[in-house]
């Protein structure tokens, strides 16, 4: 929900709890606890993961994948269960932030106060909650930057003075090119500065 005004201007950013994030923590912790069955079962000799088949019957391609002979512990079993152990840490990371709801925040450009406040939360501790603060009449441009690679795609900040440029679009944030360009003609509209290119 963003609200605009001819005074006011403010966007809500939307922060870790974005469904591709549940996808993805879900998909790893199903996967790195499927790896760690394995290892498991490997060193004490019994097929824990039994149920597998019958549940993946109706698939014929993936029967494939699943061991129908035991698998040595040693090396096959360890390396297994490393995966696992690894993939339960960075499943745990994944639920974290997005039960921190890291990333999320609001930008709010208000020209009756001539005040500027970008929030945002962070992960626990003593920087939790970043919420930076400055005079509207200190902005000096906004600033279009295409971030060359693989995946060039245009990204919008703003250009302070004496305290330098504060990114203001979401790293993973799929606009197009027209569509950052056209936010960024309405934000410089609203602010009274130029626009730069880079």
């Amino acid at each position: 929900m963003n609200w605009r005004s001819k005074q006011l201007w403010l966007e809500l950013i939307t922060g870790a709890r974005k469904l591709s994030n549940f996808f993805w923590a879900l998909t790893v912790f199903l996967g790195s606890l499927g790896f760690l069955l394995v290892g498991i079962s490997s060193y004490l000799g019994t097929n824990l993961i039994s149920f597998v088949p019958s549940l993946i019957s109706f698939v014929p391609s993936l029967i494939s994948f699943v061991p129908s002979q035991p698998i040595p512990f040693f090396p096959q079993g360890i390396v297994m269960s490393f995966y696992g152990i690894a993939g339960l840490f960075i499943s745990c990371y994944l639920w974290c932030t997005i039960s921190w709801n890291v990333g999320s925040g609001y930008d709010r450009f208000d020209r009756k106060e001539g005040m500027v406040c970008i929030f945002r939360w962070g992960f626990p501790g003593k920087n939790r909650r970043i919420f930076l603060r400055f005079w509207l009449k200190d902005i000096q441009s906004v600033r279009i930057r295409v971030k060359e690679g693989l995946y060039a795609r245009p990204v919008l900040y703003i250009d302070i003075r004496g305290r330098g440029v504060f990114l203001l679009t979401r790293t993973d944030e799929n606009l197009t090119s027209r569509e950052i360009e056209q936010k960024a003609a309405e934000l410089a509209f609203f602010l009274r500065v130029p626009i730069e290119i880079f």
